[in-house]
């Protein structure tokens, strides 16, 4: 499998007070997707992008409302080709589901990852996000005039999260914008996984892990069905942004998964809802959170998992759900 990963960290700076929800996800997605579209949209009036004569072309509809070609299977729309890393509550805060505030001199962290041949679309994203020094983020105050809060964009940096390299790629002098240079591929994947237990990992869920399994949400978590949604997303990226389908044994591994248990779950479900400004639309990005450990014949298992904490799992992963870390690897740098 040639897929590849970009990771992207954001550093800003807030200029006035900014306010996120405790899983800011959906909020940091929203404004970059709505920046994309008041930036580089060349057909407003269009109802959708798969409705408009210049789809093909456009960087806008390549981001937020990808289409399958004639020729792949499944639904008409592709995955999405990245996903956010939203700032995190603290524990006592995620708990309660309370806001975050941020005053002026606050640092604002969030991340972003692109996919296959989508890191040509780098450019598109860092402009999109120096759109929010202008229009904001989060919630509208009622002390910034019914505005969301303005920040400032400090540094873009490449991270890869497996072998901890990161790369500046702004403020360069001049001005300049590098091109992201980390990128992570299944070799790095398999290098990493091969270090990992063969009967015992744990897993932490940083924002809302949602599953669905026969028609029904996950609420329990095992490990079988976030392994089969998780080959199922794998295998669709691959297929869209890197070079075709997953070469691996699809029934064989799900019977590993179905035999791993569960030694200590520590996950919560939390409901939360996503609201689209623009398409006037609510939607549930809810999940379980906390973390869990499982056991059990784990060694081929490895490297599925390891992708599956550089691309999130399960239902609204674009909007930042289904990001978790394994038990040594650090959330941030």
């Amino acid at each position: 499998m040639t897929l590849t990963v970009h990771h992207l960290i954001f550093t800003a700076t807030a200029e006035t007070p900014v306010v996120l929800a405790a899983q800011s996800g959906p909020a940091v997605r929203g404004a970059v997707s709505n920046a994309l579209w008041t930036r580089f949209c060349a057909n407003k009036e269009a109802p959708t992008c798969a409705d408009c004569p210049l789809y093909s072309r456009c960087p806008v509809a390549a981001l937020v409302a990808p289409m399958r070609s004639e020729d792949e299977k499944g639904s008409d729309q592709r995955p999405r080709p990245y996903v956010v890393r939203p700032p995190l509550a603290d524990d006592q805060h995620a708990r309660q589901g309370e806001s975050m505030h941020f005053q002026p001199g606050d640092t604002i962290r969030f991340g972003l990852a692109l996919f296959g041949h989508a890191e040509n679309l780098f450019p598109f994203i860092v402009m999109a996000v120096r759109e929010l020094e202008r229009d904001g983020i989060g919630v509208k105050l009622d002390e910034l005039r019914r505005r969301r809060g303005r920040i400032a964009l400090r540094s873009i940096e490449a991270y890869h999260p497996l072998s901890g390299a990161r790369q500046t790629l702004y403020p360069l002098p001049g001005g300049t914008v590098y091109f992201p240079g980390l990128p992570i591929d299944a070799a790095a994947v398999h290098d990493y996984a091969a270090r990992l237990p063969t009967e015992e990992i744990t897993l932490f869920f940083h924002t809302p892990m949602r599953l669905i399994d026969q028609d029904r949400l996950v609420k329990t978590i095992a490990l079988r069905p976030l392994i089969q949604r998780l080959m199922r997303r794998l295998d669709d990226l691959s297929r869209a942004y890197g070079d075709g389908p997953l070469a691996i044994d699809f029934r064989g591994l799900l019977a590993l998964a179905e035999q791993v248990t569960v030694t200590a779950d520590k996950t919560r479900w939390i409901d939360v809802v996503s609201v689209s400004s623009r398409q006037q639309r609510r939607t549930p990005v809810g999940g379980l959170i906390g973390s869990a450990t499982f056991r059990g014949p784990l060694a081929e298992l490895r490297e599925l998992i390891v992708w599956g904490s550089l691309i999130h799992v399960g239902r609204n992963a674009v909007k930042g759900d289904g990001w978790y870390t394994l038990q040594g690897m650090p959330v941030w740098p």
